[in-house]
């Protein structure tokens, strides 16, 4: 835990777009704030004009400065309490970019994982008490914001996706080419592996007194519910109609989502221990698959098209799950994973499930998460109006 949390304080930095990692940024600064570690970008195979979109860079300085603060149960060590305040500045600064609106772009855009995860991250410091008097009217409002944002820019059928054939909410239904005029048309569907941790994030801002509406909740919840298969397996993608269990919908497939869906609809009074269970049962099961893709090129590979990116995701949502066990049957469990994480580690002393360098920050940010499970704050609940946590 302490080389992770080390690690990520090390890895923080000030991404100049186009420019190699490791250069000064272009604007220079007499002051040397514009030369100052204030992020931590998630790099993935997807560029906004050849740079990392700012979706990525606040879901990923939000993941990274969050697990520092978790890691550590809010009682940061100067070098983490001042890599956390630049990055809560610059989390709050990107917010305010064009591209973080509600106007999605027509095609893949990830700025959905940006106001999920920024919101969490906000949450999270707002309720550790870390954020800076000067700030706390600003995060406020920016939670607020952030909130909305999610309730706005849900998928019309329900839940969340971070690509949007028609923008916005996907709200144009699209007629397949060469289709007869009167046949069905199909609207963008939700992804299963955005839309549980967001709803995990809404029942946090719910139990801190922010306005959730229960309507859109409850919509994403049924469409988790939609997309589960009677393998246990998850859809990628909801379509309840065109189920097959091939590929994607088949168990080694869905592994790397199966537990956050069953953890979430858990938390919402719709899903069961029995099922929490057999999804972590499956993972390790299954594990090789996810292993076969770890550190590879490309996303969305046959047989079972599992993206790389799925891989830390995965451990850590299931080292949530594992604490939703009895507990006489938690231990067990963790041992096992951790097992697992020790065997993919790095030289280093972090994480990295991806071809570049920078997304160490990632995994080692995900697996100090799996790591401080035990032990951390149980997710909230949601019951539709009244919120409470996990006893």
């Amino acid at each position: 835990m302490k080389r992770g949390i080390a690690l990520l304080v090390a890895k923080q930095e000030n991404y100049d777009p186009g420019v190699e990692r490791g250069r000064a940024p272009k604007s220079g600064g007499a002051d040397g704030k514009d030369t100052e570690p204030r992020e931590w970008p998630y790099e993935g195979v997807y560029r906004v004009g050849g740079e990392i979109p700012i979706g990525y860079r606040i879901g990923g300085t939000s993941i990274a400065a969050s697990a520092l603060i978790t890691a550590q149960d809010g009682k940061l060590d100067a070098d983490s309490a001042a890599s956390v305040r630049r990055g809560l500045e610059f989390v709050l600064e990107g917010l305010e970019h064009p591209l973080m609106t509600k106007e999605f772009e027509q095609g893949y855009d990830v700025r959905g994982w940006g106001h999920a995860y920024g919101l969490s991250f906000l949450l999270l410091a707002r309720e550790q008490k870390l954020v800076p008097k000067e700030l706390a009217k600003k995060v406020d409002v920016e939670i607020a914001k952030l909130v909305a944002l999610l309730l706005e820019t849900e998928i019309e059928t329900g839940g969340w996706n971070y690509s949007r054939p028609n923008g916005s909410r996907a709200a144009t239904a699209k007629r397949p080419k060469n289709a007869k005029k009167d046949a069905p048309v199909s609207l963008s569907s939700s992804s299963t592996f955005m839309t549980a941790p967001t709803l995990q994030i809404l029942f946090e801002a719910a139990r801190q007194g922010e306005k959730v509406d229960a309507d859109v909740v409850e919509r994403a919840l049924a469409t988790l519910e939609d997309a589960r298969l009677e393998t246990g397996a998850f859809q990628y993608g909801t379509n309840k109609a065109a189920q097959n269990g091939k590929g994607f919908e088949d168990v080694p497939g869905a592994i790397g989502r199966m537990t956050v869906c069953e953890t979430t609809l858990f938390l919402a009074g719709k899903g069961s221990v029995a099922c929490v269970r057999s999804s972590i049962d499956a993972f390790f099961e299954h594990w090789e698959w996810l292993e076969k893709r770890r550190k590879q090129t490309g996303t969305h590979i046959p047989p079972y098209y599992i993206a790389p990116y799925y891989f830390f995701y995965a451990h850590r949502y299931v080292a949530q799950g594992i604490e939703f066990l009895p507990e006489t049957e938690r231990a067990g469990y963790r041992e096992k994973l951790y097992a697992l994480l020790w065997k993919v580690r790095e030289e280093s002393g972090g994480w990295n499930d991806r071809v570049f360098p920078r997304s160490e920050s990632f995994g080692t940010a995900m697996t100090l998460f799996a790591l401080h499970e035990p032990v951390a704050k149980r997710p909230a609940t949601w019951n539709g109006s009244a919120k409470k946590d996990v006893k």
